[in-house]
This record gives structure tokens, sequence and C-alpha cells, in this order.
């Protein structure tokens, strides 16, 4: 027996395909469906790395009774949160609205039939009545019963609703607006007040990696000429706590979505995609402004495991991996300590147990997970041994622990390939290619692109998920935004005939079906895209960063690089369309300011150009230290279709730099020394 849900693609929809539910996906089907039976609609959205939406699912959704009830009082529509974000940031926001309370997974709402306005929300209900929450039961037949008897308060409920949303649309900015630094000040501040000095981070468990305000701290110490060093003090112990806690698998790599503790010791086990790319650009630059080495362990062990196990035959990257196996969270990842006894020596035991905290009391039910507790000077005096010693002996450890891992069930992976989050990573793995100087990582970030470019983009239109041969859905302002982020940075990292034309072609859709022409800024879905009953315009960073602000910063890069006046006029009207908005909570608009700073402090922007041997000295150098205000572009000779600007950066000799800063370009400069006197 299955439902409708058996023709999709998501793994996550396909996970219900077999409910007694009468599921539905979102489409004209179900809405007319729920408007000829007057019946609410039930909307489910959740993904398929998240635990509380298995719960949901075998509790509720795979109960005959349960399901019984909501096939005949609902339409029922399930909805993969990542594959359709413009759905799941409405009703996040509606939720929130309604409740008072942030949201989260699985979202549920009850929607009117004619408009699809939700009346009534929440997440996670327990079968039964538990938590503090009622049993989902009795919620399906109570909402039912108001729905029916109580049209006059929904109405007047749903109209404060709809002017909520209204007012939520920021006027115009005024002529006279004078955009300034204020803000990156501010942020500075609000992310020390947050910051926990004990365990690194911001606020208290659960505690997420944001990776953009790591960033924005990073950069601000860079621009305060590294005299900042309080800044850097915050990105160190961050950046250190996390790679050495729970939150980064110790024996395969990659980091899980955040840590249930303030000690960053259990993560919830799920392992996204878009987490894993900014954190792994994120230690890949900081290696380079602190030249810890911890981080190029770091930044290597995300990247082989997005190689090894998030990257198709096709190219594109996988969604996430679940947090579950065999029914249990974090099962695939823990140990017992028979297992640990039977699997390494005593010395490899003795080394490992103080250095990943096996020889303590169990550190998640019952039993370990790898955690580093003992530093390598403490682990060498207690041992004995030297600290190559010691990581040869750890090394091996890790290595028969990480071989037996692999013999269990694996956690399910949701293989479906989304464009923005693809772009994520294929911009944290040029970044690190130059970083790390890993040619192989490169290669990886340009197979998925070329499988994006090939199979993602048709007739001048970007989609937004693919899976198993089929790839559909309109994609969104992320979509394009991250891509063009994506393609610059591999650009800077190694030139292709190509590829700027590209990201061109995905600016100028931007700029067609996005903006908002009257009070500037970036719509998050095209003006051709199905009409729902908001159209946001996000500007603080979520999970990912805002669109906004990423649209402001590549934008202002396009600009520099081809000499489109229009790319930088659009910075400066969205910068000015979330101010109010950017003033309100700097902090949480980290990807806006690090435009804003673009466009108060112009980029240093260096064009290579020469034979491919010659000039790949000169592009090592310019990219040796950290600079995030320093675009550097190496085209060799044999470049063509290059846009008027840099065609007229012509070879000479075996190599040349063009530099320009803000509205001034210098000289052509024709050695090396000469080109190093000139870094900023």
């Amino acid at each position: 027996m299955t439902n409708e849900l058996a023709r999709e693609t998501s793994p996550y929809l396909l996970q219900h395909a077999s409910n007694p539910v009468d599921w539905l996906p979102w489409g004209e089907k179900a809405l007319q469906q729920s408007r000829a039976e007057n019946k609410p609609i039930l909307l489910s959205i959740g993904y398929s790395a998240c635990h509380w939406c298995h719960v949901m699912a075998h509790e509720s959704f795979e109960d005959p009774v349960t399901a019984e009830l909501m096939n005949r009082l609902y339409i029922s529509v399930k909805v993969d949160r990542e594959e359709r974000p413009d759905l799941d940031k409405i009703y996040q926001r509606a939720h929130q609205m309604l409740t008072q309370r942030t949201g989260g997974w699985p979202l549920t709402l009850f929607l009117m039939p004619e408009d699809q306005i939700p009346f009534f929300a929440g997440t996670y209900f327990p079968v039964q009545t538990q938590y503090n929450l009622p049993g989902f039961s009795d919620v399906l037949q109570h909402i039912s019963d108001y729905y029916h008897q109580q049209q006059d308060e929904l109405q007047k409920q749903n109209d404060s609703l709809m002017e909520a949303f209204a007012s939520m649309q920021a006027a115009a900015p005024s002529d006279d607006l004078q955009l300034t630094a204020a803000p990156l000040d501010i942020a500075r501040k609000q992310l020390e007040s947050s910051m926990d000095w004990k365990h690194g981070g911001f606020g208290q468990a659960p505690k997420f990696p944001h990776p953009t305000n790591i960033e924005r701290l990073l950069r601000h110490w860079f621009a305060t000429q590294e005299q900042d060093d309080r800044a850097l003090e915050m990105v160190n112990l961050t950046l250190q706590r996390m790679s050495l806690g729970g939150l980064q698998d110790q024996l395969g790599g990659g980091f899980c979505r955040y840590s249930v503790d303030d000690l960053w010791m259990i993560p919830h086990f799920e392992k996204m995609l878009y987490d894993n790319g900014p954190l792994l650009a994120l230690y890949s630059e900081a290696l380079t402004a602190t030249g810890d080495e911890l981080y190029r362990q770091t930044a290597l062990a995300t990247a082989n495991w997005v190689m090894q196990d998030m990257q198709s035959p096709e190219g594109g990257y996988y969604s996430s991996i679940d947090a579950d196996s065999e029914g249990e969270e974090g099962k695939f990842y823990s140990w017992q300590q028979a297992e640990l006894h039977e699997l390494l020596d005593k010395q490899e035991y003795q080394v490992a147990a103080m250095r990943y905290g096996f020889d303590r009391k169990a550190n998640f039910e019952d039993s370990w997970y790898p955690h580093t507790f003992t530093d390598w000077q403490t682990l060498c005096k207690k041992t004995g041994l030297d600290i190559d010693q010691a990581r040869l002996i750890l090394k091996q450890a890790s290595v028969k622990l990480f071989n037996a891992r692999k013999a269990r069930v694996h956690p399910d992976r949701d293989d479906k390939i989304l464009t923005s989050w693809n772009a994520l990573m294929i911009r944290g793995m040029a970044i690190a290619a130059r970083h790390l100087q890993q040619d192989k990582l490169i290669d990886s970030a340009f197979q998925s692109l070329d499988f994006i470019r090939t199979t993602l983009w048709k007739n001048n239109r970007l989609l937004a998920t693919y899976k198993d041969g089929r790839a559909h859905l309109d994609a969104y302002l992320d979509d394009y935004v991250f891509l063009i982020d994506a393609i610059l940075e591999c650009l800077q990292t190694r030139w292709r005939d190509g590829d700027l034309d590209f990201a061109l072609q995905l600016a100028d859709q931007v700029l067609e079906r996005f903006i908002d022409t009257k009070r500037g800024g970036f719509y998050f879905t095209a003006s051709d895209h199905e009409q729902l009953i908001d159209r946001s315009k996000p500007m603080a960073d979520e999970s990912t960063p805002a669109g906004n602000g990423v649209a402001a910063r590549v934008l202002g890069r396009l600009g520099h690089l081809t000499g489109e006046s229009r790319y930088s006029q659009t910075v400066e009207n969205t910068l000015r369309a979330a101010w109010s908005s950017i003033m309100n909570l700097p902090y949480a608009h980290a990807m806006l300011l690090n435009a804003l700073e673009e466009k108060l402090h112009p980029p240093q922007l260096i064009i290579l150009r020469g034979k491919t041997e010659a000039v790949k000295e000169w592009q090592q150098v310019c990219q040796q230290d950290y600079a995030p205000q320093r675009l550097v572009f190496s085209i060799p000779d044999e470049a063509v279709n290059l846009p008027t600007m840099l065609a007229e950066r012509k070879p000479a000799g075996d190599a040349i730099a063009y530099i320009c800063e803000g509205t001034q370009c210098l000289s052509a400069i024709d050695t090396l020394d000469a080109l190093k006197e000139k870094l900023i």
C-alpha cells in the first residue's frame, strides 16, 4: 500500500509513501481537494535526518487509528523543507506568530482550504498526552471541531495574521539614509556579550556552530590591523573546542548539526552538508590567519569525509546523514567497553582511552562517544610516550575503530542533491583547496559545479533539486547567489573558461526575477514563482547565510571584476533596504555586514595574466596570507571570451599584475617584488 508520495524524489517524502495516511505532496491537487471537500489542510513539514520527525512518524503516521482520523478530517500534505524552503520559511514564521514560540521540525500546521492561511500550529505532538503536550489524536479532533464551529473567530485571527505578515515588509528607506560602519562595531560587542568564555561558542546549550558569526569576528580582527586580540580569542576558543569536541566526528570527520550540551561533547548526530561547507571554508581561512595545525587537520578531515561519503558518482554532493541507525540516535557512533578492548591492544586502548575519554564514565546513554578529554602534553606525561609515538598509536587505534564502525548498520543518507547546499560546499572546497594547497579539493568542487551546470541549469533557469535522474522545482534566491559565490571562489583557485560567464548569467537572472525594484533587496522566490501567502525577503542569517547578504557581497564583487555599475548600485539598494533590520540586531546579519564592509572599504582586486607556470608563484604569494578583502584572479594567456574589462588586462611577458583598489587602478606591475609591496 502506498500513497501519492511514492511518485516523489525526496527521500523524506518517500519515507512516508507507505503510511496509512493519504498523504499528498504540496500542489494544486491537494489545494483543490481541500476546497472541494471543505477540509482543512494538515501540513507536516520535516526532513529526512530529523530525529523527532521519525518519532512522530512512527508514533502517529504509521498508526492506522491516527491515520483514519487524519484521512477523515483533513487533507494531509507532507513537505520536505529542504526541497521547499519557501514554504518552510513562511510557515515557520506563521508558527512563531501564532504560538509566540520558536518553531522547528517536525512543523505541524492546520491551514484554511481557500487561501492556505494557518489557524493552528505546533511542532511535535506525541501520540498520547505527555511532555506537557496534548496527544495528537485529541489535537486532530479538537481542531476539526473548532474549524467547523468557529468560522467567524477564525476569520478574525486570519486577518490579524495577514496584517502581521504585511507589517514585516520594511518600508522603502529614506533618501537621506547613510550607510555607516556602526553596525560592524555593535555586532562585535554583541557577539562578545553572548560568548561562552569557558567552552567557546555563543549562548548556552543547545549550541550551534554559527560559522557566519565566527567569520565576522575573524574579519573584524583583520580589519583592525590584527589589533583586536579579543575577537581572535573568540574565534580560536570556539573553533578549537568544536574541533576537539564531539561536534566533530573524531573518527570519520565532518561536523554534526549542534551540541546538546555546553561542552560540545554530545551532538545531535545528523550531519548536514550546509553546515560542513561553511565550516570547511572557515577552518581553512583560520589556518592561514593563525597557523594552528589543528585547523588544517580539521579541514582535511571534513573535506575527506565529504569526498568519500557525500559526493555522488555524478559529481553532486548529497544532502545529509541521518542521526539515527537501527532506530536509535547516535548508535552508529558510540562504543561499549567490550568492543574497545576487543579491537585495541593494551597500549592503543590506553592512549585512545585517555585522549577520547573511554576511561571515564559513559557519556552517552550508557555508552562512550569519542570527545577529546586529554591534551597531548598531559597524555605524554602520564604514558611516558613522546608526542610522535602517542600520535602514531592514536592513529592506529582510530583506524581500527573506524574500520570496525564501517561494518555497522549505517545511518540513512539523504541522497538528493540540492543546488544551494552544493554551492556552499563548492565554495568551501575551493577555499580549502587554496589554503591547504590540495588540488583534489578543487577537482571535487568542479565535479559538483559541472554537474549543476549540466543537470540543474535548464533554459537559462536554475532548478533546486535532483535525485534519481530527475531535476525539478524552480530554484530560490539562495540557489542563485550561493552558486555565484561558489564560482567566484573557484575562479580564484583555478581559472576556467566559461565559469565567469555562467556566474554572469546567474546574476542576470537574479536582477531580472528576484529584485524588489521599489524598496530594494531581493525576494526569496522569483517573480514567476507559485503565489503563496507571503513573499519573504530574508535579511538575517539562519542555519545558512542570508540570501540578501550573499547577493549583496557577490554582486559587489562582480561589479569590481567586470566594471558593471548596475551590480554595484544594486548592492547599495540592498543594504539600504536591509538597514532597519541590520540596526535592530546587527550580529544576526553577519553576511550583510560582510557586504557592508566591502561596500565601505572596497576589496583590492588583483588580476594576474601570464603563462600558467610562471604566474602560479605570483598567485601563491597573493594568496598565502589571510586577506578577506583581497580578490585574486589568475587568468592564463589562453583564456577566451573575457568581459571587456578583463580582456583589456593583456598578458605581457611571463607574468604581469593589474591592481585596482576601489575606483582607482594602479599601473601594471611586471616584477614579483613590486607586487609584494602593493599587497594590502
